[in-house]
């Protein structure tokens, strides 16, 4: 207990704004999953060129038109970093952590989950890259990455289920 104490005071004091709470999918007990801010979110993006919209110009966490990336978990972050940053296709969210997606413990709202605008580039790179595992129960194609997240095709945009940050 002293470890993750001494481990959750290092990492508040190295990234301020951000704050560590429950536990990681498929990790021990004593992983925590670091939770961030929109504003830490969206400078992320912006420093590796991936875009976001909604369809309600907003950022409201609580108004299903907005997309917010309030309480997103920093790995789901980076996983969108590295999915720019290896594919080198333009990426835009039009999904985050708000309000209107299907509930569960691996949802948009708990900061596992981000939509991404379908282009050419996205969609070659996912299904020529990663592996298809069938459909989902809605009937969503999905394909899995080497590192373990799951990428679903939702028609219109990419459902991707961060359980890491993809490598980064």
């Amino acid at each position: 207990m002293k470890i993750r104490s001494l481990v959750t005071t290092l990492a508040l004091v190295a990234a301020p704004g951000l704050a560590v709470v429950g536990t990681a999918p498929a990790a021990s007990a004593t992983t925590a999953v670091t939770k961030i801010s929109h504003a830490t979110a969206t400078s992320m993006f912006r420093q590796s060129g991936i875009t976001w919209s909604s369809s309600g110009n907003c950022s409201d966490r609580n108004n299903p038109t907005c997309t917010s990336f309030e309480q997103l978990n920093l790995a789901t972050a980076q996983g969108a970093q590295t999915l720019k940053s290896a594919s080198g296709c333009a990426l835009n969210i039009t999904g985050g952590t708000e309000t209107g997606h299907a509930s569960g413990t691996y949802s948009h709202w708990n900061g596992y989950k981000l939509d991404y605008g379908k282009n050419t580039c996205v969609t070659s790179y996912i299904k020529n890259t990663f592996t298809y595992i069938g459909l989902r129960g809605d009937g969503a194609p999905q394909y899995k990455s080497g590192s373990g997240n799951i990428y679903a095709d939702e028609g219109n945009h990419w459902d991707v289920l961060y359980y890491n940050c993809g490598g980064c």
